[in-house]
């Protein structure tokens, strides 16, 4: 069987490079080992943690958040069984979307576990049956990323869990421990501490998010201290000891010689990180270089250098993100087409969706002093948002940050409800190269949140109207 292009993998990444270049023309195969497409993200990842974050935060909202509108009502009641189906079929809807999709594009799949023979060349290993060579004149890697784990902690997903168990837990733990103060700990973290656990989150850094915005990053430790988190940062979890009561989670300061603590828990998160998932595709054989940190080494066209194997997603150096693996998946298919594929790794946005969320697109300020660059920074609250007033969403605020000499917008930062949508009104100024003077000048609708992204634009030239 011979084809234009193989895609092992289908995730984000994978999946969107397929159906774009079967769009432009060329016969494409994937091969998925799971039962079902879409990888990581939409089966244990993005897609089901979404559901159960907008599941309880509405469980959150009916209990304490109803009655200063207006709205009294009994105390909400838990259906764990009900809200879990909820989560489920909204897994099934994305992952038979993708199903439709590649039916749609004529885009055949094989199921099994796929490795590199050499270029040109895949081995599929169904559960059953017999192996199949197939042949192809290009070949792309969209293997994504696993679960980082910690030394002498085993996770189990029963109660030692990775991100996928903390998505399949029948019941609310009592008191959860988070080992990772990143995007992954918080949101899980979150949606257990509306549903009523006790949540700590350990971190070995003294901050939580690592890379983002300073300035950002305390000021959502403050809410979600607020929300009843407990931090423990500067720390290092060296045991987790199954006791008959629970857990007890071995907690050391991250520097110095201080005594160690106990922390009890029935549930142990561990989310520190992801790794790049190259486990048996054969590279090593086929000649694929990796580089230190186990990542595929690829060109600015995202080839390997063995001519005809490529790599894009998590598998690749750059932010683990869904969106940062669908758009190379594009650039690489209109490359093999001829295409000039191109991804701008300047603006690529994100997103942490607790609530209230937390997003950035561009440099934070301590990247730009970092870089020596001269930038000026207009910042507005969303406590002088009509809009947010009326919505009792008031927490957070927007940072515009500029270049000192030419108003080019360098990075935005927004801390607030719906942050995750409103971002992208900076992404797509940056994109075109934008000024902080251009988006302070473009019409807002009022009352909006989105007027706060207007505010601190024009704080910039320290003239917001409103503060």
């Amino acid at each position: 069987m011979a084809y234009d292009l193989i895609v092992i993998g289908s995730g984000p990444g994978g999946y969107v490079c397929a159906i774009r270049a079967a769009q432009l023309g060329l016969k494409v195969a994937v091969v998925e080992k799971r039962e079902t497409y879409g990888g990581t993200c939409l089966n244990v990842g993005c897609i089901p943690s979404k559901a159960m974050l907008h599941a309880s935060e509405a469980f959150e909202h009916a209990g304490h958040g109803l009655e200063a509108l207006g709205v009294k009502v009994s105390a909400p009641k838990l259906d764990m069984k009900a809200m879990m189906a909820h989560k489920d079929a909204t897994v099934k809807s994305n992952v038979d979307g993708v199903a439709f999709l590649f039916k749609k594009n004529k885009i055949e799949a094989f199921r099994g576990t796929g490795r590199i023979v050499e270029a040109g060349k895949v081995e599929v290993t169904p559960e059953k049956g017999d192996k199949t060579v197939l042949e192809t004149k290009a070949i792309v890697i969209a293997t994504g990323s696993d679960v980082a784990s910690l030394p002498a902690i085993e996770i189990d997903e029963k109660s030692v869990v990775s991100s996928t168990g903390a998505l399949e837990l029948t019941k609310v733990p009592k008191k959860l421990a988070v080992i990772g103060a990143g995007v992954i700990g918080l949101e899980l973290g979150s949606v257990w501490r509306r549903l009523g656990a006790e949540v700590v989150v350990i971190e070995y850094l003294d901050r939580i998010l690592p890379g983002v915005d300073g300035d950002v990053a305390k000021q959502f430790q403050r809410m979600l201290k607020k929300q009843g988190f407990e931090f423990m940062l500067g720390s290092k979890v060296t045991a987790v000891e199954k006791a008959k009561s629970g857990l007890k989670v071995t907690v050391e300061p991250a520097a110095g010689e201080a005594a160690a603590e106990t922390v009890d828990a029935d549930i142990v998160l561990v989310a520190i990180g992801r790794k790049p998932f190259t486990e048996g595709l054969g590279l090593s054989e086929a000649g694929v270089e990796l580089d230190e940190r186990g990542r595929v080494k690829t060109d600015a066209h995202y080839q390997t250098n063995v001519a005809g194997i490529y790599a894009i997603g998590d598998v690749i150096a750059g932010p683990m993100l869904a969106h940062k693996a669908e758009d190379e998946g594009v650039a690489v298919a209109e490359i093999l087409a001829g295409q000039a594929g191109h991804v701008n790794y300047e603006v690529i946005p994100g997103v942490v969706y607790t609530s209230p969320e937390v997003a950035w697109v561009g440099r934070g300020e301590e990247e730009l002093k970092a870089a020596g660059i001269d930038y000026n920074a207009g910042k507005f609250p969303f406590t002088a948002n009509g809009r947010a007033r009326a919505m009792n969403q008031t927490d957070g605020f927007v940072k515009v940050l500029a270049d000192a000499k030419t108003d080019r917008v360098l990075g935005v930062h927004i801390v607030g409800f719906g942050a995750g949508e409103m971002i992208h009104e900076a992404a797509v100024l940056m994109e075109f190269g934008g000024s902080a003077e251009d988006l302070a000048r473009t019409c807002h609708a009022h009352p909006t949140m989105s007027e706060a992204v207007k505010e601190a634009a024009m704080g910039v030239a320290k003239r917001s109207i409103h503060i």
